[in-house]
Protein backbone atom coordinates (compact mmCIF):
# COMPACT_ATOMS: atom_id res chain seq x y z
CA UNK A 1 0.00 0.00 0.00
CA UNK A 2 2.66 2.10 0.85
CA UNK A 3 4.48 1.88 -2.47
CA UNK A 4 1.61 2.31 -4.30
CA UNK A 5 0.65 5.72 -2.62
CA UNK A 6 3.94 7.27 -3.05
CA UNK A 7 4.20 6.99 -6.92
CA UNK A 8 0.23 8.73 -6.63
CA UNK A 9 1.28 11.05 -4.27
CA UNK A 10 3.93 12.54 -6.69
CA UNK A 11 2.14 12.51 -9.98
CA UNK A 12 -0.69 14.04 -7.91
CA UNK A 13 1.73 16.49 -6.98
CA UNK A 14 3.12 17.50 -10.43
CA UNK A 15 -0.77 17.46 -11.61
CA UNK A 16 -0.80 20.36 -9.33
CA UNK A 17 2.18 21.96 -10.28
CA UNK A 18 1.34 21.98 -13.91
CA UNK A 19 -2.40 23.29 -13.40
CA UNK A 20 -0.73 26.74 -11.76
CA UNK A 21 -0.95 28.94 -14.59
CA UNK A 22 -4.63 27.93 -15.39
CA UNK A 23 -6.27 28.31 -11.74
CA UNK A 24 -3.62 31.08 -10.30
CA UNK A 25 -2.42 33.47 -13.58
CA UNK A 26 0.10 36.21 -13.63
CA UNK A 27 1.21 37.54 -10.51
CA UNK A 28 0.66 34.16 -8.79
CA UNK A 29 2.11 32.33 -11.86
CA UNK A 30 5.53 34.50 -11.42
CA UNK A 31 5.29 33.73 -7.64
CA UNK A 32 4.97 30.10 -7.81
CA UNK A 33 8.14 30.02 -10.66
CA UNK A 34 10.18 32.01 -7.92
CA UNK A 35 9.53 29.41 -5.78
CA UNK A 36 10.20 26.78 -8.38
CA UNK A 37 13.78 28.32 -9.00
CA UNK A 38 14.46 28.76 -5.10
CA UNK A 39 13.21 25.22 -4.32
CA UNK A 40 16.15 23.82 -6.35
CA UNK A 41 18.41 25.96 -4.72
CA UNK A 42 17.41 24.79 -1.04
CA UNK A 43 17.45 21.05 -2.63
CA UNK A 44 21.25 21.21 -3.27
CA UNK A 45 22.01 22.72 0.01
CA UNK A 46 20.40 19.54 1.29
CA UNK A 47 22.73 17.58 -0.95
CA UNK A 48 25.33 18.83 1.62
CA UNK A 49 23.64 20.05 4.73
CA UNK A 50 21.43 16.69 5.33
CA UNK A 51 23.52 14.00 3.17
CA UNK A 52 26.61 14.79 3.96
CA UNK A 53 26.81 16.50 6.95
CA UNK A 54 28.61 19.27 5.65
CA UNK A 55 26.41 22.94 5.96
CA UNK A 56 27.25 25.26 3.88
CA UNK A 57 26.89 28.91 3.70
CA UNK A 58 27.89 29.72 0.10
CA UNK A 59 25.66 28.59 -2.14
CA UNK A 60 24.34 31.97 -2.69
CA UNK A 61 27.60 32.98 -4.15
CA UNK A 62 27.46 30.01 -6.24
CA UNK A 63 24.02 30.85 -7.26
CA UNK A 64 24.24 34.34 -8.21
CA UNK A 65 27.68 33.70 -9.84
CA UNK A 66 25.74 31.90 -12.42
CA UNK A 67 23.24 34.84 -12.54
CA UNK A 68 26.04 36.90 -13.35
CA UNK A 69 27.29 34.92 -15.94
CA UNK A 70 24.27 34.75 -17.75
CA UNK A 71 23.31 38.35 -17.11
CA UNK A 72 27.19 39.44 -18.53
CA UNK A 73 27.35 36.93 -21.24
CA UNK A 74 23.94 38.83 -22.82
CA UNK A 75 23.34 42.06 -22.21
CA UNK A 76 27.37 43.15 -22.15
CA UNK A 77 28.77 40.29 -24.41
CA UNK A 78 25.70 39.75 -26.62
CA UNK A 79 25.52 36.57 -26.85
CA UNK A 80 22.81 33.87 -27.21
CA UNK A 81 20.41 33.33 -24.47
CA UNK A 82 19.77 29.83 -24.97
CA UNK A 83 24.22 29.09 -24.79
CA UNK A 84 24.14 32.03 -21.65
CA UNK A 85 22.36 29.19 -19.50
CA UNK A 86 25.09 26.15 -19.82
CA UNK A 87 27.73 28.60 -19.73
CA UNK A 88 26.21 30.31 -16.47
CA UNK A 89 25.76 26.96 -15.11
CA UNK A 90 29.91 26.12 -15.88
CA UNK A 91 30.86 28.91 -14.10
CA UNK A 92 29.21 28.13 -11.13
CA UNK A 93 30.71 25.01 -11.16
CA UNK A 94 34.38 26.37 -11.41
CA UNK A 95 33.84 28.14 -8.47
CA UNK A 96 32.68 24.97 -6.71
CA UNK A 97 35.51 23.62 -7.75
CA UNK A 98 37.38 26.26 -5.91
CA UNK A 99 35.15 26.29 -3.17
CA UNK A 100 35.35 22.27 -2.96
CA UNK A 101 39.14 21.82 -3.13
CA UNK A 102 39.31 24.19 -0.23
CA UNK A 103 36.60 22.80 2.33
CA UNK A 104 36.62 19.44 1.85
CA UNK A 105 39.45 18.35 4.17
CA UNK A 106 37.31 20.74 7.38
CA UNK A 107 33.70 19.33 8.58
CA UNK A 108 31.67 20.70 11.11
CA UNK A 109 32.07 24.96 12.36
CA UNK A 110 34.94 25.06 10.45
CA UNK A 111 33.04 24.37 6.99
CA UNK A 112 30.69 26.63 8.12
CA UNK A 113 32.78 29.23 8.83
CA UNK A 114 35.06 28.46 5.90
CA UNK A 115 32.50 28.43 3.20
CA UNK A 116 30.75 31.79 4.55
CA UNK A 117 34.71 33.60 3.99
CA UNK A 118 34.70 32.06 0.28
CA UNK A 119 31.04 33.52 -0.68
CA UNK A 120 31.90 36.98 1.69
CA UNK A 121 34.93 36.90 -1.25
CA UNK A 122 32.73 35.90 -4.22
CA UNK A 123 30.39 39.27 -2.71
CA UNK A 124 33.41 41.18 -2.39
CA UNK A 125 34.35 40.94 -6.15
CA UNK A 126 31.07 41.55 -7.48
CA UNK A 127 30.86 44.96 -5.04
CA UNK A 128 34.54 46.15 -6.62
CA UNK A 129 34.67 44.61 -10.07
CA UNK A 130 32.75 47.74 -11.71
CA UNK A 131 33.35 47.19 -15.10
CA UNK A 132 32.11 43.82 -15.42
CA UNK A 133 29.75 43.60 -13.10
CA UNK A 134 28.16 46.92 -12.80
CA UNK A 135 29.04 47.43 -8.58
CA UNK A 136 25.79 47.94 -7.02
CA UNK A 137 24.45 49.09 -9.77
CA UNK A 138 24.70 45.68 -10.78
CA UNK A 139 23.49 44.59 -14.40
CA UNK A 140 20.27 44.87 -16.05
CA UNK A 141 18.52 43.83 -19.30
CA UNK A 142 15.93 41.15 -20.53
CA UNK A 143 17.90 37.85 -20.89
CA UNK A 144 14.85 35.41 -21.26
CA UNK A 145 14.98 33.60 -25.11
CA UNK A 146 11.83 34.58 -27.07
CA UNK A 147 10.71 31.48 -27.05
CA UNK A 148 10.01 31.63 -23.34
CA UNK A 149 8.91 35.33 -22.96
CA UNK A 150 5.26 34.74 -22.11
CA UNK A 151 5.09 34.04 -18.60
CA UNK A 152 3.40 30.92 -18.68
CA UNK A 153 5.59 29.03 -21.09
CA UNK A 154 8.43 30.45 -19.02
CA UNK A 155 6.79 29.02 -16.00
CA UNK A 156 6.69 25.07 -17.44
CA UNK A 157 10.16 25.51 -18.67
CA UNK A 158 11.27 26.12 -14.90
CA UNK A 159 8.79 23.35 -13.92
CA UNK A 160 10.25 20.89 -16.52
CA UNK A 161 14.03 21.66 -15.39
CA UNK A 162 13.14 21.76 -11.84
CA UNK A 163 11.34 18.31 -12.11
CA UNK A 164 14.15 16.81 -14.19
CA UNK A 165 16.96 17.83 -11.33
CA UNK A 166 14.65 16.89 -8.64
CA UNK A 167 14.88 13.25 -10.30
CA UNK A 168 18.54 13.56 -10.72
CA UNK A 169 19.15 14.63 -6.93
CA UNK A 170 16.69 11.60 -5.90
CA UNK A 171 18.72 8.97 -8.04
CA UNK A 172 22.36 10.44 -6.31
CA UNK A 173 20.81 10.62 -2.74
CA UNK A 174 19.09 6.89 -2.77
CA UNK A 175 22.59 5.37 -5.16
CA UNK A 176 25.40 3.76 -3.30
CA UNK A 177 27.17 6.90 -3.66
CA UNK A 178 24.53 8.48 -1.66
CA UNK A 179 24.42 6.11 0.93
CA UNK A 180 28.06 6.66 1.50
CA UNK A 181 27.79 10.07 2.03
CA UNK A 182 25.09 9.35 4.70
CA UNK A 183 27.66 6.84 6.52
CA UNK A 184 29.98 9.74 6.01
CA UNK A 185 27.88 12.24 7.57
CA UNK A 186 27.08 9.74 10.59
CA UNK A 187 31.09 8.65 11.43
CA UNK A 188 33.57 10.08 8.99
CA UNK A 189 36.40 8.41 10.85
CA UNK A 190 34.43 5.32 10.61
CA UNK A 191 34.01 5.06 6.93
CA UNK A 192 37.79 5.97 6.48
CA UNK A 193 38.65 3.01 8.37
CA UNK A 194 36.01 0.85 6.11
CA UNK A 195 38.67 2.17 2.99
CA UNK A 196 36.02 4.57 1.75
CA UNK A 197 37.79 7.94 0.30
CA UNK A 198 35.83 10.36 2.26
CA UNK A 199 37.26 13.23 1.07
CA UNK A 200 36.68 12.19 -2.40
CA UNK A 201 33.31 11.58 -1.63
CA UNK A 202 32.58 15.05 -0.19
CA UNK A 203 34.37 16.49 -3.28
CA UNK A 204 31.84 15.31 -5.91
CA UNK A 205 28.82 15.56 -3.68
CA UNK A 206 29.87 19.31 -3.64
CA UNK A 207 30.19 19.84 -7.23
CA UNK A 208 27.14 18.12 -7.77
CA UNK A 209 25.50 20.46 -5.33
CA UNK A 210 27.22 23.29 -6.79
CA UNK A 211 25.78 22.19 -10.28
CA UNK A 212 21.96 21.83 -8.83
CA UNK A 213 22.66 25.69 -7.31
CA UNK A 214 24.14 26.84 -10.57
CA UNK A 215 20.86 25.45 -12.79
CA UNK A 216 18.74 27.49 -10.29
CA UNK A 217 21.09 30.45 -10.50
CA UNK A 218 20.46 30.82 -14.29
CA UNK A 219 16.78 29.96 -13.66
CA UNK A 220 16.71 33.03 -11.79
CA UNK A 221 18.32 35.28 -14.61
CA UNK A 222 15.67 34.83 -16.89
CA UNK A 223 13.33 35.54 -14.45
CA UNK A 224 15.05 38.76 -12.82
CA UNK A 225 16.79 40.18 -15.54
CA UNK A 226 18.51 41.60 -12.89
CA UNK A 227 21.64 40.65 -10.70
CA UNK A 228 23.54 42.92 -7.98
CA UNK A 229 25.79 42.00 -5.01
CA UNK A 230 22.84 41.25 -2.82
CA UNK A 231 22.66 38.04 -5.80
CA UNK A 232 25.40 36.39 -4.15
CA UNK A 233 25.62 38.17 -0.89
CA UNK A 234 25.33 36.13 2.54
CA UNK A 235 21.72 37.11 2.94
CA UNK A 236 21.11 34.58 -0.21
CA UNK A 237 22.86 31.56 1.49
CA UNK A 238 21.30 31.87 5.00
CA UNK A 239 17.97 32.09 2.83
CA UNK A 240 18.42 28.94 0.79
CA UNK A 241 19.94 26.84 4.43
CA UNK A 242 16.49 28.41 6.50
CA UNK A 243 14.44 26.82 3.73
CA UNK A 244 16.12 23.43 4.14
CA UNK A 245 15.90 24.07 8.15
CA UNK A 246 11.84 24.96 7.86
CA UNK A 247 11.31 21.98 5.68
CA UNK A 248 13.22 19.10 7.18
CA UNK A 249 17.33 18.77 6.80
CA UNK A 250 18.32 15.03 4.81
CA UNK A 251 14.21 14.87 3.26
CA UNK A 252 15.65 16.54 -0.31
CA UNK A 253 11.68 17.20 -0.76
CA UNK A 254 11.71 19.40 2.34
CA UNK A 255 13.87 21.65 0.39
CA UNK A 256 10.50 22.32 -2.14
CA UNK A 257 8.16 23.02 1.28
CA UNK A 258 10.56 25.43 3.09
CA UNK A 259 11.18 27.41 -0.64
CA UNK A 260 7.10 27.57 -0.42
CA UNK A 261 7.15 29.01 3.37
CA UNK A 262 9.64 31.73 2.65
CA UNK A 263 8.75 32.64 -0.80
CA UNK A 264 4.67 32.91 0.47
CA UNK A 265 6.06 35.01 4.08
CA UNK A 266 8.31 37.10 2.01
CA UNK A 267 5.63 37.71 -0.52
CA UNK A 268 2.23 37.73 0.61
CA UNK A 269 2.86 38.68 4.31
CA UNK A 270 5.46 41.93 3.57
CA UNK A 271 1.42 43.12 1.33
CA UNK A 272 0.16 43.15 4.63
CA UNK A 273 2.90 44.49 6.88
CA UNK A 274 6.70 45.86 6.58
CA UNK A 275 7.43 43.21 9.71
CA UNK A 276 7.62 40.39 8.04
CA UNK A 277 10.66 39.68 8.50
CA UNK A 278 9.36 39.46 12.72
CA UNK A 279 6.85 36.62 11.21
CA UNK A 280 9.86 34.84 9.33
CA UNK A 281 12.02 34.72 12.47
CA UNK A 282 9.07 33.26 14.94
CA UNK A 283 8.65 31.17 12.55
CA UNK A 284 11.50 29.68 12.12
CA UNK A 285 12.17 29.49 16.35
CA UNK A 286 8.75 27.61 16.58
CA UNK A 287 9.88 25.03 13.97
CA UNK A 288 13.90 24.74 16.15
CA UNK A 289 11.13 24.39 19.35
CA UNK A 290 7.82 22.06 17.80
CA UNK A 291 9.59 20.85 14.57
CA UNK A 292 13.75 20.99 15.12
CA UNK A 293 13.09 17.61 12.25
CA UNK A 294 11.69 20.13 9.64
CA UNK A 295 7.81 20.33 8.56
CA UNK A 296 8.93 17.11 6.44
CA UNK A 297 10.70 15.07 9.05
CA UNK A 298 7.52 15.92 11.71
CA UNK A 299 4.95 14.55 9.48
CA UNK A 300 7.18 11.35 8.00
CA UNK A 301 7.34 10.77 12.45
CA UNK A 302 4.00 10.96 12.39
CA UNK A 303 3.23 9.11 10.04
CA UNK A 304 5.32 6.40 11.51
CA UNK A 305 3.94 6.80 15.02
CA UNK A 306 0.34 6.10 13.09
CA UNK A 307 1.93 3.00 11.00
CA UNK A 308 2.71 1.47 14.44
CA UNK A 309 -0.31 2.22 16.26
Amino acid sequence: MKAVAKPVLIAAAVVLLALVPAVVPGYLTSLATLTLIYALLAMSVDILAGYTGRTPLCHGAIFGTATYVVMYSVTTAGGSPWLAFPLGVAGALAVSVVYAALAVRTSGVYFLLLTLALGMIVWGVCQRWTSVTGGENGLRGSVRPDLLGDPTAFYYFVLAVGLAATVVMWRFVQSPFGLTLKGIRESDSRMRSLGYNTTLHVFIAFLFSGLMAGISGALYAYFNSFVSPSTVALTQSVKGLLMVIIGGVGTLFGGIVGAVVIIVLENVVSSVTQRWSMVLGGLFVLTMIFAPEGIVGKLRSYLARRRQR
